[in-house]
């Protein structure tokens, strides 16, 4: 079976297509989008500066002295005087114990000094009494050495009959708790009618005089030696009411729980408002170190590792830069590591950049 045969076109469709397909493609050009000029950035210049980082952390005005105060004898709390946070002098009545054991004992001591100074005073008189005889030859030698001995004896019980009785006054004026040093109640450990053995405290006493702010510090932070040992301390109720303070104690020891120590700072000269018990903001200050100070915005992640976006100076193509952070601030970041002064970064608007693209940067001054 033959195939049909084609004719060819047709004169009038060739000569539709020689006008027509200009016209076409014409109508394809017109259509074409140009192209996307540069995108426009916020870009700085490098410079490499002192920087001088700062910490701040909250602590506690405390008193450099703090006693804790306890009675030298046990019994029953028969009253206290005072409660936390009130001011006491030094002498004041704090507390006091049921005296009626230790007035017994008093009692009982006199009672038995008494007994002790007559058999002296009997012991005295038959002593002068036999040296009297002695010496007209009436008495024998035996008898008034005797008569000297009970002598010595009764001198040493009336002796031993005082200390008691001195032992029982103080036993009996320890049943009073008296506060040392003058300062504020800080703690109360006991009530009235409970009963508190020998060296129980009772209450501590924050005393009047230098004063400490105290810290609990990450124990990296204190790993530097770079920190300088003059701190700033502020009230956090009012920052204006400030103090400079030196680090004067630093625990040996780190807190398991937390993981901190614990660092005392002396207040010098500290105003009336940081009262005991007051919330401070500790800053110190790092020693100064060069490195590149960036906006925030600069920031830029490659592959989980900081970076930001460097621009090339002639052909104005970015790519990325790995770079090392020293610190994070609020605003800005802290740059150690990864960039040289002059080079240009891109400071806002690196989120939405590729490595290769073109940008038409704004230069901003970097700090």
């Amino acid at each position: 079976m033959t195939s049909p045969v084609q004719s060819p076109p047709r004169p009038n469709v060739i000569w539709a297509l020689v006008v027509f397909l200009p016209m076409l493609t014409a109508c394809n050009r017109d259509n074409e989008k140009p192209p996307n000029p540069p995108m426009s950035v916020l870009a700085g210049k490098v410079v490499t500066t002192s920087y001088s980082r700062t910490g701040r952390i909250t602590g506690e005005v405390r008193a450099k002295v703090q006693s804790d105060l306890s009675f030298q004898v046990s019994g029953r709390i028969l009253e206290r005087t005072v409660s936390v946070g009130d001011h006491v002098a030094a002498g004041q009545v704090l507390a006091k114990l049921d005296p009626t054991e230790k007035e017994a004992d008093l009692k009982s001591s006199e009672a038995s000094l008494s007994a002790a100074e007559a058999v002296l005073r009997q012991a005295e008189s038959n002593f002068q009494r036999q040296q009297a005889l002695l010496d007209k030859q009436i008495a024998t030698r035996k008898e008034y050495d005797n008569a000297q001995e009970t002598l010595r004896t009764s001198q040493a019980a009336v002796e031993v009959a005082r200390n008691q009785v001195e032992t029982s006054r103080e036993q009996l004026s320890y049943t009073i708790l008296k506060s040392e040093k003058s300062g504020v109640v800080t703690a109360l450990n006991a009530e009235a009618g409970q009963v508190v053995q020998a060296a129980d405290t009772v209450y501590s006493i924050a005393e009047d005089g230098p004063r400490d702010a105290v810290f609990d510090l990450d124990e990296s932070v204190m790993s530097s030696n770079d920190v300088d040992p003059e701190i700033t301390i502020s009230l956090v109720s009012d920052p204006s009411i400030s103090a400079k303070g030196v680090v004067r104690e630093v625990s040996p020891t780190v807190d398991q729980s937390s993981g901190t120590i614990r660092v005392k700072v002396e207040i010098q000269n500290p105003p009336a408002a940081m009262s005991f018990g007051a919330a401070v903001v500790g800053e110190a200050t790092w020693k100064p170190e060069k490195a590149v100070i960036l906006p925030a915005e600069a920031l830029f992640s490659d592959n989980g590792k900081p970076a930001v976006w460097l621009i090339d100076p002639t052909d104005k193509k970015v790519s990325l830069r790995s770079i090392s952070i020293n610190s994070y601030e609020t605003k800005t970041i802290v740059v150690s590591d990864g960039l040289k002064d002059g080079e240009m970064v891109v400071t806002l608007g690196g989120q939405l950049l590729h490595a290769g693209e073109i940008v038409n940067p704004v230069e901003e001054a970097l700090k």
